[in-house]
């Protein structure tokens, strides 16, 4: 059996080792676009701020590794059109600009999704960059060591733009974060947590302007000076857009089926409209645990398990694809957060009437001393109806990130409050209180629910 991957990020690199597991005797061909397989662009700012040194160092594999375990990496090559009536793709080689034509018996595709490029006045501009991928990480380290560069202004207050904003302020820049929403991290946080996180940022002088319209880039011999707004000007040696991804499906359009965001249609066993063709990763849906609908959700973590679980439903669909949470986490200079499920914030985009609680307290017992014992703020989500879970969020400047862990298992399994409201955790005066703050949380909403 002849297997074709596309794309060497999350997804690809799980569907490859997953068939190295489950199809020794099986002949693998890895297909990437770019030069360099399997970079992690969740990695970047890692490496933006120097913790990580050498840029080829994020990524779980390489082409000379992957090639002793019997898979043939193909890089610089790119596959543009599918012929599934005979089982066969089409090939551009970007070294010599030639083509050619290769047969699959199977064909996984995880050619995951692109930055989304700001369509106004003056986008041709230089430097306009973009936090995605391994060339773009080069470009952007370059920015931060560069002189000339004093102002930059980001466009996007989600996970990317938060990831930029700090790299850069802790470069020396002075940052100005942009978005068209009144709150940053919106789909991510409730107010109670990014009201905190606003003035981390302002106190590590990034400045918010949000609620505003990009409305054109201004230049002068073909370098950007400054960004305009429908409330403002401001001066800008670089611009990084961070306002979203699509998925990379165009050459797509007329062999497979796609839903109407343009995303890969599939079903739960990761099969597309054609047979012996597979998707998984950001140009696919991923069924939402909270909801049991599919919806789209861009994490690693998800495209990761789609391409294990595209490979074991290769040959028959026997194992469907498991829901998700949406869980993710990040730090913000002194604050780790993290999240899962539905929010306030989210639950009108999942038409779901929600309940919530909000918990602060301390994340050790009151007898350790102030400066060893760091508040946690907590949010519970529920249905109101029966109680089950459907997501929270934890913050702190200890890292208690963990915690988001357990809820999202919770959503998975069904649980409810009464039922996390007295659950087993630890107790040791160390890491927690006698009661985690999880329990405190579902004991309040018992309360609530009661009322």
């Amino acid at each position: 059996m002849k297997v074709i991957v596309v794309g060497s990020s999350h997804g690809g690199f799980e569907a490859v080792q997953e068939l190295l597991k489950d199809e020794p005797d099986a002949e693998i061909q890895w297909y990437e676009k770019g030069d360099f397989i399997s970079f992690l662009s969740c990695g970047m700012q890692l490496y933006l701020e120097g913790v990580v040194k050498d840029v080829n160092s994020v990524s779980y594999a390489t082409k000379s590794g992957m090639e002793k375990k019997g898979v043939h990496v193909f890089i610089q090559q790119d596959v543009i059109k599918i012929k599934p009536d005979y089982h066969e793709v089409v090939v551009h080689n970007l070294v010599d600009n030639t083509d050619r034509t290769e047969k699959y018996d199977k064909l996984i595709i995880s050619t995951g999704a692109i930055p989304v490029k700001l369509n106004i006045p003056g986008n041709d501009l230089d430097p306009i960059y973009f936090m995605r991928g391994r060339d773009w990480a080069i470009k952007l380290k370059k920015a931060t060591v560069e002189p000339l560069i004093k102002n930059v202004v980001i466009i996007g207050s989600g996970y990317i733009g938060m990831e930029a904003a700090e790299a850069f302020a802790k470069a020396g820049k002075k940052v100005t974060v942009i978005d068209l929403l009144p709150r940053i991290l919106g789909t991510y946080l409730d107010s109670e947590f990014t009201d905190i996180l606003s003035k981390e940022l302002e106190n590590h002088h990034v400045h918010l302007a949000l609620g505003q319209t990009v409305q054109k880039f201004v230049g002068k011999s073909n370098k950007i000076n400054q960004v305009v707004t429908n409330k403002g000007i401001y001066d800008a040696d670089l611009v990084i857009e961070a306002v979203g991804v699509k998925p990379n499906t165009g050459w797509l359009e007329d062999t497979l089926e796609l839903n109407p965001d343009h995303t890969i249609k599939t079903d739960q066993y990761q099969r597309t409209s054609q047979p012996d063709i597979l998707a998984v990763g950001d140009a696919t849906l991923v069924t939402f645990a909270p909801t049991d609908q599919t919806t789209k959700i861009s994490l690693a973590t998800n495209s990761r398990r789609q391409g294990r679980f595209a490979v074991k439903n290769l040959n028959k669909p026997s194992k469907p694809t498991p829901a998700v949470s949406g869980s993710s986490a990040l730090t913000i200079f002194n604050y780790h957060f993290a999240s899962t499920g539905i929010k306030d914030a989210t639950a009108k985009d999942y038409h779901k009437k929600v309940s919530s609680v909000y918990v602060e307290d301390t994340y050790r017992p009151n007898f350790i001393p102030d400066n060893q014992n760091a508040k946690v703020y907590f949010k519970l989500t529920y249905d109101p109806s029966d109680g089950r879970i459907l997501g929270a969020q934890i913050m702190s400047t200890a890292d208690l990130t963990a915690n988001i862990n357990t809820i999202s298992l919770a959503i998975q399994q069904h649980v409810t409050v009464d039922q996390l409201a007295y659950a087993d955790f630890f107790f040791q005066p160390n890491y927690d209180r006698p009661w985690n703050i999880m329990n405190i949380a579902a004991q309040k909403a018992q309360l609530k629910i009661k009322k």
